[in-house]
């Protein structure tokens, strides 16, 4: 019944892409979107918006979280990877609770992918046709393991478990950057891998870049296609995550969200233009690196 779905999903919108409106859904949409996510984050948040609040919140742990969102979005972006697991290993370093933690990266991720697919979308980086294989199996994936998080596993007693999650993403990244002669090769059960993505990032607050890029980039796809293309999908994944988190867990931890998304958004634009003029092996590995130190601290505090 699902692979039913996806194809007549897949077909209906291959006939909707020779149109100029479906061009502009890739503007739309995510904008649409996120201004009503938005207003739900103010919504939840309406007594907390006061004045005396307001300025009180942005102060120095604010640009240190507006910081992270920078520098997380710059990587994912050029590498098509990392927001997840960069942003969750600084947030968990600097002390901020799991929950907190998780929940403001997922919902941050929905504004800071919007701008990511609006911008890789401007530099013609997506590819349609795998972008629909994607994102529904993604997108399943992601809400299933929102749900379990936020309704049935206790963050608190997975953090080790994150921790060492952070840890083999790292050296994910790092091994691919390392690998040579990559030979082209098909890729198989794109949405068996869509899902387990999508999921491995809801629980561990991080894992969609370095579990889908990584493999597509090893299987020799074009760089530039599959990070544009990765990003555009994460867009959904993140959405279905961010809106699931809410639903069962509501939105903690307000000056974490606005600085993760205020530095994303600025970056986003950055790293679509950077995306072909980086070395992307040595970043690669000096991000995994940096996201090892970062988990192995976050350990160390817990021991």
């Amino acid at each position: 019944m699902i692979k039913k779905f996806v194809k007549n999903f897949n077909d209906s919108v291959g006939v909707a892409q020779n149109s100029t409106f479906a061009k502009q859904l890739w503007i739309i949409v995510p904008v649409f979107l996120l201004l009503v996510l938005l207003t739900v984050l103010i919504y939840n948040h309406y007594a907390d918006f006061t004045w005396d609040n307001f300025l009180a919140g942005f102060n120095q742990e604010f640009l240190i979280f507006f910081a992270i969102g920078v520098f997380a979005q710059l990587v994912d972006g050029t590498l098509g990877m990392g927001y997840g697991a960069t942003s969750t290993s600084f947030l968990l370093a600097y002390g901020v609770p799991p929950a907190v933690s998780s929940t403001g990266v997922h919902v941050a991720e929905m504004f800071t992918t919007g701008a990511s697919t609006i911008s890789h979308h401007k530099f013609g980086n997506i590819n349609k046709k795998l972008f629909r294989h994607l994102l529904i199996p993604g997108v399943l994936g992601s809400i299933t393991g929102a749900y379990l998080l936020s309704d049935v596993i206790d963050g608190e007693a997975i953090k080790p478990f994150i921790a060492v999650y952070m840890m083999v993403l790292a050296i994910i990244i790092i091994k691919k950057a390392l690998v040579k002669n990559i030979v082209k090769k098909k890729t198989k059960r794109l949405d068996i891998l869509a899902s387990f993505g999508g999921f491995m990032d809801a629980v561990g607050g991080g894992g969609w870049g370095p579990i889908v890029t990584s493999t597509l980039l090893g299987r020799g796809r074009n760089p530039r296609y599959t990070i544009g293309t990765v990003n555009a999908a994460e867009f959904a994944v993140a959405f279905a995550s961010g809106v699931t988190f809410m639903i069962f867990g509501g939105i903690q931890g307000w000056q974490v969200i606005i600085g993760l998304i205020l530095g994303g958004v600025i970056a986003a634009p950055i790293a679509a233009f950077l995306v072909n003029k980086i070395q992307r092996k040595p970043m690669m590995i000096i991000v995994g690196i940096l996201i090892i130190i970062l988990s192995l601290k976050t350990l160390s505090k817990l021991l």
